[in-house]
């Protein structure tokens, strides 16, 4: 998506606002039907989907050089981090006609087929993808199934495209003025958009997709390739850029919480109360299909960076809610090191690389996407379990829920305010804390670590810093 936030496509496509708080089942292409989707199951998912830590990197802004080869060379340390799947945002050649910016956006290919040369060799990419299977991770790319750069290859079969009246290309919303259409209406367009999906799986060994703006292409279309796509690989995954519920049933594994994503972003930034949080949370999870996964995040490409929206603190408050609610939690380049260089338009279409050396003067940040990764690795409550949420004495504020999965019971804690909370969170029984160590770093047999263990045992009562996050487990 090539707005400057969600917030304003919502602005300038309000329908796309009512279906995210109405719960209608899609919009643009994807269906509109009245089927009651929250009776459907989603699609399986494999434990590894179920597991993931999906990391998304803009090749161009990764390194100075931009390129294949530098993300390759830094696979140790995501796999150190703890990254399962990594998601290369496109990764074809770029538009030069009507283009935005000095460079252009990466979501105005002229090639689906090609790969862009700035990044490397066919050559580079599969080393890459090999390094990464080599290391026990999987490997996404982003597909832009909406619309092509207005120089593009196809463009030599106009009826690939959407016409106005008078037979003239158009975008697919007037602010995206440097792509063109394509129109789902037309067959021959179907079948070379889905052969292609089925080259880059069969030919680079691919683990799956994530889909730019899915909803604006028709919901059967992403089911017909999908199927088609597991006759070669069954196996991969597949994030729907997009919330409804119609795309969870057979297409996709997983979506984007947008809704979740927009009101945590208000609760941060004192627009509204944290307890709005929970009333998102209920109402799609009353709309979604049984066992329906989510994606959930507090950066991407398209905001600007969770650290310049939310201060260094509640950024990491933010992330903390990412890694402890149900779903499959994502992060983006340079977050881990708490990177403040611009993201979104227009810096979307420049080079400005992550300035990596932030890690230096910003320790903890490093430290807590280490540590936070490790706990949620070791929990099957929060990897898998189901969600309960829990009253506290300032609900406008903070946040507290259990996540129970098996024999284990995890209860978080998070304080959506810079405003320091004492008070109490409805629980009984005893528990040990585990929350990860986000300050300076201390030796494993560190006395004060035993002493916050042993004296972390005192709920319900409950304090917090502002921006604060405290984590128990129940003891047996």
């Amino acid at each position: 998506m090539k707005y400057k936030t969600l917030h304003e496509f919502f602005v300038k496509n309000i329908i796309i606002l009512l279906v995210v708080l109405t719960g209608f089942s899609g919009f643009g292409r994807s269906q509109t039907t009245t089927r009651d989707f929250s009776k459907e199951n989603a699609r399986v998912s494999p434990d590894w989907v179920k597991d993931a830590v999906i990391y998304e990197i803009y090749p161009r802004q990764y390194s100075l050089k931009g390129d294949f080869n530098s993300i390759t060379s830094d696979l140790d340390r995501l796999k150190n981090l703890g990254v399962t799947v990594l998601w290369l945002m496109p990764i074809h050649p770029i538009g030069k006609e009507k283009s935005k910016g000095t460079i252009g956006s990466p979501y105005a290919v002229t090639d689906f087929y090609a790969i862009n040369p700035d990044y490397g060799t066919k050559a580079d990419l599969q080393k890459l993808i090999a390094e990464t299977h080599r290391r026990g991770m999987k490997i996404i790319i982003d597909i832009v199934a909406n619309h092509t750069a207005w120089d593009s290859v196809m463009m030599k079969n106009k009826a690939f495209y959407t016409q106005d009246k008078t037979g003239v290309i158009v975008p697919p919303v007037p602010d995206w003025a440097d792509v063109a259409d394509l129109n789902y209406d037309n067959a021959e367009l179907r079948k070379y958009m889905t052969e292609m999906l089925k080259t880059w799986i069969r030919d680079y060994d691919l683990d799956g997709f994530r889909c730019d703006v899915a909803g604006f292409v028709p919901t059967d279309f992403w089911e017909t390739a999908r199927a088609e796509v597991d006759k070669i690989k069954p196996d991969t995954i597949w994030l729907a850029e997009w919330e409804s519920p119609d795309l969870l049933t057979k297409a996709f594994n997983l979506d984007y919480s947008w809704a979740n994503h927009s009101v945590m972003m208000n609760v941060l930034q004192g627009n509204v109360p944290a307890s709005e949080i929970r009333k998102v949370w209920e109402a799609d999870k009353a709309k979604m299909p049984k066992g329906a996964l989510r994606m959930r995040f507090s950066d991407n490409h398209d905001e600007r960076r969770a650290i310049a929206r939310f201060g260094e603190k509640g950024a990491l408050a933010a992330q903390a809610l990412v890694f402890t609610l149900d779903g499959v939690p994502m992060f983006y380049n340079g977050m881990e090191s708490g990177d403040v260089t611009e993201s979104g338009a227009p810096a979307l279409f420049e080079k400005l690389p992550i300035f990596w050396q932030f890690a230096e003067r910003r320790p903890e940040f490093p430290r807590f996407y280490k540590e936070m990764i490790q706990l949620r690795k070791n929990s099957t409550a929060l990897r898998r379990g189901d969600l309960t949420w829990l009253k506290n004495s300032d609900e406008a504020k903070v946040l507290t829920f259990k996540r129970i999965g098996g024999n284990e019971e995890i209860l978080v804690a998070i304080n959506l305010s810079n405003q320091p909370f004492f008070g109490a969170v409805e629980t009984s029984g005893n528990y040990e804390e585990i929350t990860p160590n986000t300050g300076a770093p201390l030796p494993p047999d560190d006395d004060k670590r035993k002493e916050k263990a042993a004296t972390s045992n005192g709920l319900p009562s409950l304090s917090l810093d502002g921006y604060g996050f405290r984590i128990f487990r129940r003891k047996s």
